[in-house]
């Protein structure tokens, strides 16, 4: 993890490349950017450093809302008036939004530059708005456990994991629906193979399972799960703290976990979203926070330290083990998708 101190620095390194390169933004008066944006480290860094050097370079407040679930509360405000100016969250949920017409579908480097500096996965047409982040789905286990290292989505079948493994509950968490999708494409024709899905869905019960990835953490650190379904992010981030714990990226491939940001069309304040979504794709910006909780850069300028650049998925040929679903697919059929998962692992 990045100190303290190495944050402060960075965040003053920010503070001096600030106008470099920036969006035109009309200072006349002081103006309130709504984002929202997730808590626990990250949202440590952001209060610390990110948020206020952005604040200080665009002479604006932000306002930052940390209470997820987010989506419920911008469905809630008027289209012409949303309550936020910036909706930050994951792929599946951009999707939905767009679908009721709630956020913006692409950005140009007219309104965002350093589009221009990002990986393909960043806009591909799997992608509402710009991802500037993305983790590896795959399966973290422990290391004191005797388990050789899985290699396959299927090792999570073992018999020898019955009622050690770990999963989610797939109504309400995008690592469990990534992972539905995955065992269509592992046991079937590919990943909109449901059939295939569910029988091998049948097949991994016993299984614990959880409502958010913090959870998973806590259950895999505990020794209460062995091996379980997981984001890169969420093991890597206690490297250096001794835990018997660590990540396998399968050999079928990784699903993306991508952090997006996108704009609702009735933001009052379009130009300034713009430059947020914009300084969040800056090289320094995205280092800060790719090295402080082990994300993966949307920006290909981005050089990370060491440690973090042999892990996290930087280079051409890590990349091209990323898979991302068809959210808009998926959200289609989610209802009934969620009656049969259900009844499945009740069953």
């Amino acid at each position: 993890m990045i100190s303290r101190r190495s944050m402060l620095r960075t965040g003053a390194s920010l503070a001096a490349a600030a106008t470099v390169g920036t969006p035109a933004i009309s200072h006349a008066q002081t103006k309130t950017l709504k984002i929202t944006t997730w808590g626990g480290k990250w949202g440590d860094i952001m209060k610390a450093t990110v948020l206020p050097v952005f604040e200080k370079e665009f002479k604006c407040t932000v306002s930052a809302d940390q209470a997820f679930p987010f989506m419920p509360k911008l469905q809630a405000s008027a289209k012409n008036d949303p309550l936020y100016d910036v909706f930050h969250t994951n792929s599946n949920e951009q999707w939905s939004a767009l679908t009721e017409g709630l956020v913006m579908d692409k950005f140009t480097t007219k309104e965002v530059p350093n589009v221009a500096d990002v990986h393909p996965w960043s806009v591909s047409d799997k992608i509402v708005g710009v991802a500037i982040f993305t983790s590896a789905i795959g399966l973290g286990y422990r290391t004191d456990k005797g388990l050789t290292p899985p290699k396959s989505w299927k090792d999570l079948a073992d018999p020898k994991l019955a009622g050690a493994r770990g999963g989610y509950l797939i109504p309400v968490n995008s690592l469990g629906q990534c992972h539905l999708m995955m065992l269509g494409k592992v046991y079937g024709k590919g990943l909109q193979d449901l059939d295939a899905a569910y029988k091998a869905l049948e097949q991994l019960k016993p299984i614990k399972l959880v409502d958010f990835t913090g959870q998973m953490e806590k259950m895999l650190l505990s020794g209460e799960v062995s091996e379980g379904v997981i984001h890169d992010s969420g093991v890597y981030r206690y490297e250096g703290q001794n835990q018997p714990v660590d990540f396998a990226s399968p050999s079928e491939g990784v699903m993306a976990l991508e952090q997006v940001l996108n704009v609702p069309p009735g933001s009052k304040v379009k130009e300034l979203a713009y430059a947020y979504i914009d300084y969040m794709l800056r090289p320094d910006v995205q280092k800060l926070l790719a090295e402080g909780v082990w994300y993966s850069p949307a920006n290909k300028k981005v050089k990370l330290d060491a440690k973090y650049d042999a892990k996290l998925l930087t280079r051409p040929e890590k990349v091209a083990t990323l898979i991302q679903p068809d959210w808009k697919w998926y959200n289609a059929r989610k209802d009934d998708i969620d009656a049969r998962v259900t009844k499945i692992l009740k069953g």
